[in-house]
């Protein structure tokens, strides 16, 4: 079971599926929450910037 978090725009695990040996589910982050409006933005990881486009068909995509 999960709940959402809208301010945040995360969907926050209630409970670990599994045993208490399992890794926990990934973070899921609403693409809208991330964009806020924008059609790209830039992450920054290990010192490189990826752009995160939104396209004009409703894709996503990650560059380097």
């Amino acid at each position: 079971m999960q709940t959402i978090d809208s301010s945040a725009a995360v969907v926050v695990p209630t409970a670990l599926e599994g045993g208490d040996d399992a890794a926990p589910p990934p973070a899921v982050f609403d693409s809208a929450g991330l964009l806020k409006g924008a059609r790209e933005i830039l992450i920054r990881h290990g010192g490189v910037c990826y752009r995160l486009r939104h396209t004009r068909n409703d894709k996503l995509i990650l560059t380097k």
